[in-house]
């Protein structure tokens, strides 16, 4: 398929210029001045528009086994409402039971994923340690292009791990060019905490919040910070939702460490009193960890994105319906934890991002494609606008209003947890490795469309960090 993205200014995480993009064989053949319609060949007026390249998410958990259920959005639900607001790929994560084969959890997840309705990758997690853990690593690695693994230092009992494991996997990771990424939260403050307020007669969604405050999240990130730089490691902190680890993140990399932070969308607008609300149901939709935090926290999000302290952002798309979240009527501990948001991420960054004044386009770019390809070693294959790229691209109109709602979105789930909000940015066409696959509202997803994407390991650089920051420690004494 031939494909002519005719006018608009292109826009990148560099600069901005007014240009042509012409698509083939799902990649960008030329980009330039009154390019030639091809013959038999699809064009799009983008006019005033501008043309971005298409969303990566780094964090999506679709049709997860948690807690007891399965979410409700699988890979091809999933991957079509992300391409509704402009979203071309997903990073995805691979969660082992904690005694599993990393590499037999892989089979199973590239298996549910060959429904995606777009591109797709895998972190792998980490949920236990063993010579064998250690060799399939190293399989994942060489032979099906993950560069990444994830380790949860929370929900004590299933996958969390201790320090011990971290150490050992983050040495894995390290030797094999792989990024570490970390959930951090103090596993064993939030059990304590949930026990507590257990026996204090606190059973709501407002637990949920009570047994995580930030000071759990600030230790762990901390604590991760501190372990990849006795490894020489380089880490990535997902879900940063306080003020405490956005500064843990900006000290680490004031000293030259190679620290990345990434942001939920959520989490930027969204604050705590969603947890005092006086309906149950409307409190536990919003259970996810970590939780929704008061609104000066948000402050020190944006100001870690602003200012490239941070540099990602995410959804962490985990979704649950009310029947789901019901579970956990008589015991917040048991609310399915997860929230969605994949359709909407792009539109939320950009009005209050960007329409707000805080973000530059450009800083927008960055933070919603770019900055993910980079860390995750596939740029320029994606999160660019450059002749050989995967065309995946969003011709997206910066005045175009919109209003979101559970009612008109196409995620599969009950609630949207930014119902009512009226936002300006809207993606008006969404083009996945050259197709066409949403048109002013026209949503033409095709199952099983999506491609697994390979992402190459950094060995090379990430031996030259561990020299480096071996240099520094001798350097200090």
């Amino acid at each position: 398929m031939t494909l002519l993205i005719r006018g608009g200014t292109v826009v990148t995480a560099e600069h901005s210029f007014h240009a042509d993009v012409l698509c083939a064989s799902g990649k960008i053949v030329a980009i330039g001045a009154d390019l030639a319609v091809p013959s038999g060949g699809t064009v799009v007026d983008a006019g005033e528009a501008l043309v971005i390249p298409g969303g990566i998410d780094p964090h999506t958990h679709m049709e997860l086994p948690f807690m007891g259920t399965v979410a409700s959005e699988d890979f091809f639900t999933g991957t079509a409402a992300g391409l509704a607001g402009g979203t071309t790929m997903i990073i995805d994560f691979v969660i082992p039971g904690p005694d599993q084969s990393p590499l037999d959890a892989y089979r199973i997840w590239r298996g549910r994923a060959e429904k995606a309705a777009a591109d797709y990758s895998f972190h792998v997690a980490i949920t236990s340690w063993s010579d064998r853990v250690r060799d399939e690593m190293g399989i994942l690695t060489r032979e099906h292009g993950v560069n990444s693994f994830k380790h949860f230092m929370a929900y004590k009992g299933a996958i969390m791990v201790d320090d011990d494991v971290l150490l050992n996997s983050f040495a894995r990771a390290l030797e094999l060019g792989a990024v570490p990424t970390v959930h951090a939260e103090n596993g064993e403050a939030v059990f304590h905490l949930q026990q507590r307020l257990l026996a204090e007669g606190v059973t709501g969604p407002q637990g949920h919040a009570l047994s995580r405050p930030p000071v759990v999240e600030g230790e762990a990130a901390t604590r991760a910070i501190a372990l990849a730089q006795v490894i020489g490691a380089p880490v990535y902190i997902v879900h940063v939702s306080t003020e405490q680890a956005a500064a843990a993140i900006a000290r680490a990399r004031a000293t030259g460490q190679r620290v990345f932070g990434e942001v939920l969308a959520q989490h930027l607008v969204i604050d705590e009193s969603v947890y005092r609300h006086s309906d149950w149901g409307f409190a536990a939709a919003h259970v996810m960890s970590p939780p929704f935090r008061a609104k000066h926290h948000q402050a020190a999000l944006w100001a870690g994105l602003a200012s490239g302290q941070l540099q990602t952002t995410a959804t962490d798309h985990c979704c649950f319906c009310a029947p789901q979240k019901a579970a956990g009527r008589d015991n917040f501990t048991a609310i399915p934890n997860g929230t969605g948001g994949i359709e909407d991420r792009m539109s939320v960054l950009w009005h209050h991002g960007v329409v707000s004044g805080r973000l530059t386009p450009q800083e927008f770019v960055r933070i919603t494609s770019t900055n993910t390809a980079r860390i995750f070693n596939i740029f320029p294959r994606k999160g660019a606008v450059v002749i050989g790229a995967d065309a995946d691209l969003v011709v997206w109109d910066p005045a175009a209003r919109r209003r979101i709602s559970a009612g008109t979105h196409h995620q599969n789930v009950d609630f949207n947890v930014f119902e009512a909000m009226e936002v300006q940015g809207v993606a008006r066409h969404t083009i996945a490795a050259g197709r066409l696959v949403w048109t002013e509202g026209d949503l033409c997803a095709v199952r099983g469309a999506g491609r697994y994407v390979d992402r190459p390991c950094f060995s090379a650089e990430l031996r030259a960090i561990k020299i480096r920051n071996s240099a520094m420690k001798a350097a200090a004494g």
